[in-house]
């Protein structure tokens, strides 16, 4: 039993180390750009990040937005980033998934409301930035058997699944009332889960590196040339 016990420590402090080290799958990200103007942030301007929600087969989800409004946001770059929440809450009931405008030009009919065009004056608002899309898990394979036993507990298999994620952002001009262009995040991973006594999770972090790969694009399309090269 002793021996056991020795065994089944020593086997899983083996595990943690190489969790520590192989943490996570292989992750490829492939970012497209359609632009038809060039940025135009200026001081004291701001960027609204909104998920779209209209699908009754999925919702772009929360945390991609809000990653994607936390990476962006960087004030000495000169990007302010309203959270979404704290802007859908303060236009109530005009950006809520049921009345949020579709199209550019449902937002110039929507500016003719003299509360809201006040309100996006005063957030400071020069783009609006729609993200729609998911991230889904498209396939898995393998089984992980787990066992508890008189000399203790154990598990053994090996598991693999894929994640896609495809995003796809349009940035909205609001003082121009136009379209300045889109982005597009397409992002694939693995992941795995060998178990020999413990489980070890190598997970492909896809959401996470579309969030990031969409914001530093979003950063270089929405900032004028000379500020984006700095």
């Amino acid at each position: 039993m002793k021996f056991l016990r020795s065994l089944f420590s020593a086997s899983t402090l083996l595990s943690v180390s190489i969790g520590a080290v192989l943490n996570s799958g292989c992750t490829t990200v492939v970012i497209d750009e359609y632009r038809r103007s060039n940025g135009e942030l200026a001081a004291g301007d701001t960027v609204v990040i909104l998920g779209r929600r209209h699908s009754s087969e999925y919702e772009t989800e929360p945390d991609l937005i809000d990653c994607v409004g936390q990476t962006l946001h960087n004030p000495k770059a000169g990007v302010n980033v309203i959270p979404e929440q704290q802007f859908v809450d303060a236009l109530y009931p005009w950006f809520e998934p049921r009345t949020a405008p579709m199209h550019i030009k449902s937002l110039s009919k929507l500016m003719d409301v003299p509360d809201v065009r006040d309100r996006m004056e005063k957030y400071g608002v020069k783009y609006i930035v729609w993200i729609d899309g998911n991230t889904e898990t498209t396939s898995s394979a393998g089984s992980i058997g787990c066992s508890i036993g008189t000399a203790g507990a154990g598990c053994f298999g090996f598991g693999t699944w894929d994640k896609e994620s495809d995003y796809e952002a349009s940035v909205w001009d609001f003082r121009d009332q136009e379209l300045s262009g889109k982005i597009s995040a397409d992002a694939q991973g693995t992941s795995y889960m060998p178990a020999i006594v413990v489980p070890i999770p190598l997970i492909a972090r896809v959401q996470n590196n579309a969030c990031k790969g969409m914001a530093a694009q979003l950063q270089e399309f929405l900032l004028p040339p000379q500020s984006a090269s700095r």
